[in-house]
């Protein structure tokens, strides 16, 4: 997970963020549907999922769309910093929605201190921020909302009786006819993609959302769910690693050197 938003901005070079949501899902419903026979899961639209499915795949659209184009306007650093405060936002909707799942004062306390060390990390990043970086600020912020939005429908309807995989594909199917069908409207949805910008891409299909979504969903489906948001957490010390480490060392070769 912190790798994809390193990843994300290498392959906004190449795809404009709204096109670049919906073709990485399409490619990656097959890989996803093909596990699923493999594995002889149970998939069936006739469970009364349909409806949760449908809205779960509206909220990951608008996810990620908010991410990527986050990502045009600020660093993977910042984005993530904001991003994956979502850890709170699920520990505060499990609160009233998930039986079982209430604040307690330690985990009061750990999500008080987690704010606290993301405002401290942010803190010395505001001097030599471009101007408009507080607009993908923004964006990062309102995304890590609609994931944690996405955690909680699952686990409150009849999505938390399905499998992992029948879940991300109704995410993946909705996403992709959705963001595909927009594109156009937020830009030319081909830019300058490269043999670098495909191989990328291709990464963040079958190693990031066919394998890592579908890891993540199926925690979803066994551990309580502010107990692993809270774990998103290590995400973004990993995304701020890779979006320094990774990016630096490739912006000359991909023109990504205005990001820094």
């Amino acid at each position: 997970m912190g790798l994809n938003q390193a990843l994300i901005q290498l392959v906004t070079v190449g795809f404009s963020p709204a096109f670049q949501v919906g073709l990485r899902s399409a490619c990656a419903f097959l890989p996803v549907l093909a596990f699923a026979f493999f594995m002889r899961r149970k998939l069936s639209l006739t469970d009364g999922t349909l409806p949760f499915g449908r809205l779960n795949g509206l909220l990951f659209s608008i996810e990620f769309c908010l991410m990527f184009i986050a990502l045009d306007y600020t660093t993977v650093a910042r984005a993530s910093r904001f991003f994956y405060v979502m850890a709170v936002w699920v520990a505060i909707a499990a609160h009233f929605l998930v039986p079982g799942e209430e604040l307690t004062l330690n985990k009061t306390l750990g999500l008080g201190c987690a704010i606290a060390g993301v405002t401290w990390a942010l803190a010395g990043d505001l001097g030599d921020a471009d101007a408009n970086a507080w607009i993908g600020d923004a964006f990062a912020l309102l995304a890590g909302m609609f994931w944690a939005a996405i955690a909680i429908v699952t686990r409150i309807s009849r999505l938390s009786q399905v499998s992992p995989e029948m879940n991300l594909l109704y995410q993946l199917a909705v996403s992709a006819v959705l963001m595909i069908a927009i594109a156009p409207l937020f830009g030319a949805p081909i830019r300058e993609p490269t043999i670098a910008i495909y191989a990328f891409f291709a990464f963040q299909v079958i190693v990031i959302v066919a394998i890592g979504f579908l890891l993540w969903f199926w925690i979803l489906s066994i551990y309580p769910i502010s107990n692993m948001a809270s774990f998103s957490l290590l995400a973004l010390g990993f995304g701020i690693l890779f979006g320094w480490r990774f990016l630096m060392t490739h912006s000359r070769h991909l023109s990504l050197a205005q990001y820094f």
